[in-house]
């Protein structure tokens, strides 16, 4: 039986965000006619989102409200314009607020900080050029995952405030530990104790209904007017109607958008900054530089890899490409005076899930930026800030989908824990601590995986004695070497040990110095054969052969019978089980190559399901294998029987049959419909076949069968194949005389045996099959050492 793989392309991430394979889209051209209307609305989507948290982010940061701006501007219009990425959105990042809030103190002015973001962002450049984003292909998936449903938990828990007025936390703020000394725990508890704006609490939950209606009525989802445009506009018609109610209802002051105002355009250039070029020689600058660099390198290689999950179109956006565009738009800020720019999970998953279609959205979005800034400052602070939170809020449970943690746990442990740290970590401590202490734990999770399953050991039964084969791993560390030299001290003394290098691709030195030390100094004294096989010349460890792996004449003169099919049994629970044997066929080949001296000589039927050296995971030169319809004997199939009992000098004879067999059916069907192979089948030779199997039909089967489900039909014909397996057996012994005197002088044995193509498994029949039915178990199992 050979085991078939099936391929499940799972495109599905989170909630909202999820799509079956046929309905992937097609990637689209850049400039395509079809996708400027949907990346417009996108990118205006987009910009509803990042205009609060550039001003959040901003704030949190300690830097001028315009810097968070700027960089929303560049991550549109420098950034995206070089990205090769179709989803991600950079701008200001709410896991650099504490670095950048330290080190504008450390350094003593913002202008100094600017130089080191300048800096920065030509380190990213070069990290970039050296092909640095293949780091990003290490990141364990468990802790991509565990971001994006952290971000999703920390929208949710920190917009829940703004969502009713409480408005003294930034918006862009994601650290568990807020700039008001508040937490996002103790944040919630504020609304309990009454800090609740009347006007903007309506305003956010009716913004909440309105998203949540739109999802669901497909005309309006799939209008090209969005819901978040609908929804400022609302709260933004509602805050001007609370003017006639009272002051209490009206939303104003830090509860709306607050973009700062030039009165003329050398006042807008005012707020552009320059870095301060006179600290160039000041270590601290590329202290700071270096840092910034490190972290938002990091940060957006992660986040890079989080949205390209949500991508509908599947594309994989070019890591260290992302790196030269996200350096030089820290070169830019740093010359006019931005916040440092990473790739924001926030942005891209809203612009996915917006319908973007191309990367035209992120520049539309910083367009919008800019115009916003320069002609529209006045109009955007009228938006209140709970419309803009309760956008923030239906994305977050996007993103932390329930449907997540199912399919984590469902998973296992190895994939659920590194999952579910990572998102505690973020929640409780920052974006940057958070992601650090998921990719520690999901290492020290991979580290424990290669600890325990450094390499396979497998018992196999042989006549002079099990031999022990150990196989290596692709990769076989110094942290494996405690397990490798426990094992092989758990070795017998006088036992045989194959040493299997054949699929290793690394093996460190202290491994095979360890290896080294067991064959030529620790196995002889115990009386230990070892073989090496599969060592590559560049290990410096030669491959031996102290014993022979394949059967020899005088093994074969040693075993008897019940040895045989001991060894066949055994043979057959390892294919079962998937544990089968790394055997070095080439090295068989050539040890053959001079004769043969076969332990058994087995009958089996043609069906390409039933490969008899794999069914019992024998090597070449074990086995006299002849094959035939239906696993009958015949004038030829007998002859050949002959030569491997009173020539070739077998020690048994095996008639394998197996379930689901193609000519019992057929025969079976034949028997009961009363007619004959040729005329049913055209087939000249085909009723030899039948009438060999007809003595094993029963004679009711016309009837039985007639009425018999699909099912029941199918155990029918098995039954028919396992006495048909019997009936050849007698059928061998009944027709061949040089068989039959030797097993009467006990020098062979004639059995059945049945294997079953649903499991793998051979029921072994007729004589050996009874008194051996206590061994079948009894050989040792295969096991992973670690």
């Amino acid at each position: 039986m050979i085991p078939l793989f099936h391929l499940h392309h799972d495109v599905s991430f989170c909630e909202g965000f999820s799509m079956s394979t046929s309905e992937v889209p097609k990637p689209t051209s850049l400039y395509s006619p079809s996708s400027i209307a949907q990346d417009l609305v996108a990118g205006l989507v987009v910009f509803l989102v990042a205009l609060p948290l550039c001003l959040g982010i901003a704030l949190a940061s300690g830097a001028d409200l315009f810097s968070g701006l700027l960089s929303g501007i560049v991550g549109g219009l420098v950034v995206a314009v070089i990205s090769g990425s179709h989803t991600s959105v950079s701008g200001p990042a709410a896991g650099l607020t504490a670095i950048v809030a330290a080190q504008i103190t450390l350094l003593g002015s913002f202008e100094a900080f600017l130089l080191a973001v300048l800096i920065a962002g030509l380190i990213q450049i070069g990290f970039g050029i050296a092909r640095g984003g293949a780091l990003s292909a290490f990141f364990p998936s468990s802790v991509i995952k565990g971001l994006l449903v952290a971000i999703g938990v920390i929208l949710i828990l920190k917009q829940i405030p703004h969502i009713f007025g409480h408005d003294t936390d930034p918006e862009g703020d994601m650290s568990f530990i807020q700039p008001d000394q508040e937490n996002t725990f103790s944040e919630l508890l504020t609304i309990f104790a009454g800090e609740i704006h009347v006007g903007a609490m309506v305003i956010g939950l009716l913004s909440i209904a309105i998203l949540l209606i739109w999802e669901r009525i497909p005309a309006l989802k799939k209008s090209l007017v969005p819901a978040p445009l609908i929804v400022v506009a609302v709260g933004v018609l509602i805050n001007l109607g609370f003017t006639n109610i009272g002051p209490d209802w009206l939303v104003s002051g830090s509860h709306l958008v607050q973009i700062p105002i030039a009165q003329s355009f050398s006042e807008f250039v005012g707020f552009l900054r320059m870095p301060d070029f006179s600290r160039t020689f000041d270590p601290a600058i590329y202290i700071a530089a270096v840092t910034i660099a490190v972290v938002a390198s990091l940060e957006t290689l992660l986040n890079l890899e989080a949205v390209d999950k949500l991508d509908k179109a599947k594309r994989n956006s070019p890591p260290s490409r992302e790196l030269i565009a996200q350096g030089c738009g820290n070169m830019v800020c740093g010359l006019i005076g931005g916040l440092p720019v990473t790739s924001v999970v926030v942005r891209g998953s809203v612009n996915v899930g917006a319908g973007s279609k191309t990367k035209m959205s992120a520049i539309f979005h910083g367009a919008l930026i800019l115009i916003s800034v320069a002609f529209l400052p006045t109009l955007m602070n009228k938006i209140p800030l709970s419309a803009l939170a309760a956008i923030l809020l239906v994305t977050g449970f996007k993103l932390a989908s329930p449907t997540i943690f199912k399919q984590m746990w469902k998973e296992g442990r190895y994939q659920f824990i590194p999952f579910i740290v990572t998102v505690v970590a973020i929640v409780m401590t920052d974006l940057l601590v958070g992601i650090l202490i998921g990719l520690g734990i999901s290492i020290l999770f991979i580290l424990n995986s290669n600890l325990r399953r450094p390499i396979r050991r497998i018992v196999e039964t042989q006549v002079d004695g099990d031999v022990t084969h150990i196989e290596l791993s692709n990769q076989v560390s110094f942290l494996n070497r405690a397990a490798l030299d426990r094992v092989l001290n758990e070795t017998s003394p006088g036992s045989k040990l194959v040493i299997d290098a054949s699929r290793s691709d690394y093996i460190d030195p202290d491994v095979l110095s360890l290896i080294r030390d067991f064959k030529d100094n620790v196995a002889p004294p115990r009386d230990i054969s070892v073989n090496l096989a599969g060592f590559r010349q560049k290990y410096q460890l030669s491959d031996v052969k102290e014993f022979a792996e394949f059967t020899s004449r005088e093994l074969q003169e040693k075993v008897t019978s019940d040895q045989v099919i001991k060894i066949l049994r055994n043979g057959n629970r390892r294919f079962a089980d998937g544990t089968r044997l790394n055997r070095d066929l080439g090295r068989q080949v050539n040890a053959t190559a001079a004769g043969q001296s076969p332990l058994a000589a087995v009958l089996s039927c043609i069906d390409s399901r039933v490969p008899t050296e794999l069914v019992f995971d024998l090597g070449v030169g074990d086995i006299f294998s002849v094959r035939v319809a239906g696993n009958i004997v015949g004038t030829k199939s007998l002859g050949s029987l002959e030569y491997a009992v009173g020539v070739a000098g077998v020690k048994l004879v095996a008639v394998l049959g197996h379930t689901r067999c193609g000519a019992v059916t057929s025969s079976v069907e034949l028997i009961a419909a009363n007619q004959g192979a040729e005329a049913a089948t055209g087939c000249q030779h085909l009723q030899s076949i039948v009438d060999e199997i007809a003595p094993c039909v029963p004679s009711d089967s016309a009837e039985a069968v007639e009425n018999l489900s699909a099912e029941a039909m199918e155990q029918y014909v098995d039954k028919v194949a396992e006495a048909n397996v019997i009936h050849t057996v007698e059928e061998i012994l009944k027709r061949s005389r040089i068989i039959r005197e030797a097993v009467q002088d006990g020098r062979v044995k004639v059995i059945g045996a049945l294997y079953d193509v649903k499991t793998g498994h051979t029921k072994f029949l007729g004589d050996g099959g009874s008194e051996l039915a206590s061994e079948s178990a009894s050989g040792p199992p295969a096991e992973v050492a670690g």
